[in-house]
């Protein structure tokens, strides 16, 4: 018996949800439900559309690292200067002909330029390695 009176004040509470709901109840009381056209909207994509990427080739990789001279760089991000310590001390132990020359860029950013070192690196390097941050 009980249950049954759980079941039918289950089902009165569905029923008086249903017949609430605006939709339902104005088709009950015969009146047409029809909603107000919505106004066009124009969305645009956040995103945008990046520009083609052109693809460069990779340097050609040296015959030897014996006798070449190796720029380390660094941009200037945290961290950048120990890694290329690293480095430059690795090529003393493992490559003692090779010469590994530690410089940090100039300017702000990995973006900025330093004509200077270019021109330096341009004339001297055999090959660099540049430490960006991320």
């Amino acid at each position: 018996m009980k249950c049954r009176l759980t079941i039918a004040a289950i089902t009165v509470l569905c029923i008086g949800l249903l017949c609430s709901f605006p939709a339902i109840n104005t088709q009950a009381q015969g009146k047409r439900a029809v909603d107000p056209p919505m106004p066009k909207i124009t969305v645009l994509n956040p995103l945008g559309t990046p520009p083609p990427i052109k693809l460069k080739t990779m340097a050609p990789r040296l015959d030897t690292l014996d006798g070449k001279t190796i720029y380390l760089v660094d941009d200037g991000y945290i961290g950048g200067d120990n890694l290329l310590y690293e480095i430059q001390d690795w090529f003393k132990a493992n490559y003692p002909k090779t010469t590994a020359i530690y410089k940090r860029k100039g300017g702000m950013g990995f973006e900025a330029e330093d004509p200077a070192l270019w021109a330096e690196m341009k004339e001297k390097a055999d090959a660099i390695i540049i430490a960006l941050g991320h």
